[in-house]
């Protein structure tokens, strides 16, 4: 046992020093990787070696040889994407989930680390300002909790049209309509895919992506429907009228489910928490805890308001597994039963920070965000395009062809990461402030770096 247990404390030691090591260098490690996939796949591959290695060895390896292709990701000047960096105690929290190694399916087998769960499931839905009753699922990912909630409404809209979906399959059952905005993520189609609904009907948006409520009006009707929200466009960073949208819907039978992947934490922040008015009344929410609130990946979180109609869907029964009938178990909101217990990270990050804490991570991002749109629009020719409400920024450089060229240059530079997109037809320069360790410091060398590249181009 000694020997196993030395085992382990070697390992452990190395990657620790490691991982500080790689803490350290981000403040002034340039943002991109410094090598390819195609370049490290010939000294991370090869022939398995016919024996064993040393776990410690194994672990300085890995290190030695993954680090030139790793991407400044938890650096304060990353803005690429919608990805957060990870708050110390949440990191912490997430390496002893690793070692617990508790597989928490079941609430009987795994108490410590469910009532963790459920103890952050309350936190959620009280800093959020959603219905004390609703069921909680951590998911994967902000995918699977779209999947999660949207499941929920499919077996909500089928059960009131008076079909067995559990029993009967989808072969035969009544038409499910759903309704999203033009600018909605793509990640609700492919939930939608998943969950055989096929492709949703699109309703017209207004010039920041915010879905037009007098277009979905047009289009609501009798029947099942599920009507898709948005808070937080990717680009624009706007938010649609959840409070008007889904009174709306409710008048239809509909149900309304909200993708706040990032933007549903606004709620957490008094000065920000007008831009998800309304969002109690919607029957399911779905964020990523890894975007706005910095806990490591591998963290949806999927809301359902009626906790019957999650459970119905994601449920199961077995024999051989002990059942709480009660509060119920773990695995009866998500879509595994095995998974580790991806909810605990969670609640040391709303432990560490508290609500203040929260409300200070959210308004600190849309500050920055702020400041960054103000540097960059003194860029001459520059104009950023979006009303900057949130966390997303926007910006041309003129025509498309400058503009690439300065996302180029500037990701060449290697300062900072921004990552260039597409929005209302015109290419752009998109930048989302997600990590909470961003401080002034990095913003000014951000712009500094827009501006040199727009400089030389």
């Amino acid at each position: 046992m000694t020997a196993r247990l030395d085992a382990y404390v070697a390992a452990l030691d190395r990657a620790a020093a490691h991982t500080r090591a790689w803490l350290a260098s981000m403040p002034d490690r340039p943002v991109p990787p410094s090598a390819t996939a195609d370049e490290l796949r010939r000294s991370l591959g090869g022939p398995l070696p016919e024996g064993p290695t040393d776990p410690a060895d194994v672990v300085d390896l890995l290190a030695g040889l993954a680090e030139p292709g790793l991407m400044a990701m938890p650096s304060g000047r990353f803005f690429g994407w919608v990805i957060g960096g990870t708050l110390p105690a949440a990191l912490a929290a997430d390496w002893l989930v690793s070692a617990w190694d508790q597989n928490t399916g079941m609430r009987f087998a795994t108490p410590g680390t469910a009532a963790a769960e459920e103890a952050a499931a309350a936190w959620i839905l009280d800093v959020l300002g959603l219905p004390a009753g609703a069921d909680v699922g951590f998911t994967t990912g902000a995918t699977m909790a779209h999947f999660t909630g949207l499941a929920a409404a499919r077996q909500q809209v089928l059960t009131a049209a008076g079909w067995d979906v559990n029993r009967l399959g989808l072969t035969g059952a009544p038409r499910i309509r759903v309704l999203v905005g033009r600018e909605r993520h793509e990640t609700v189609d492919l939930a939608l895919r998943y969950l055989g609904l096929g492709t949703p009907e699109v309703v017209s948006c207004d010039d920041q992506g915010r879905l037009r409520t007098d277009a979905l009006a047009e289009l609501l009707g009798d029947g099942p429907t599920i009507v898709c929200l948005q808070a937080g466009n990717v680009h624009s960073g706007a938010f649609d009228p959840v409070g008007a949208a889904t009174a709306l819907a409710h008048e239809h039978g509909a149900w309304v489910h909200v993708d706040g992947a990032f933007g549903l934490w606004a709620a957490a922040a008094p000065r920000l928490a007008h831009l998800v008015e309304g969002r109690p009344a919607v029957d399911s929410w779905t964020t990523d805890a890894h975007k706005t609130l910095n806990v490591p990946y591998d963290c949806g979180i999927a809301v359902v308001a009626r906790p019957h109609a999650m459970r119905d869907a994601m449920g199961m029964h077995a024999s051989y597994l002990v059942h709480d009938d009660g509060v119920g178990d773990p695995f009866e909101r998500v879509p595994e039963l095995s998974r580790r217990a991806r909810g605990v990270p969670v609640w040391a990050a709303l432990r560490s920070l508290g609500r203040s804490g929260v409300a200070d991570l959210v308004d600190g991002l849309a500050g920055h965000a702020r400041s960054i749109a103000e540097g960059i629009s003194r860029v001459p020719g520059a104009e950023v395009l979006n009303d900057v409400v949130f966390t997303q920024v926007c910006a041309s450089f003129g025509t498309d062809e400058r503009t690439r060229a300065v996302t180029a240059r500037l990701l060449a530079d290697g300062v900072t990461w921004m990552s260039g997109s597409r929005w209302r037809d015109r290419d752009v320069l998109r930048v989302s402030v997600s990590n909470w360790s961003t401080d002034a410091d990095d913003v000014t060398a951000a712009v500094d770096a827009v501006h040199r590249a727009a400089a030389a181009t």
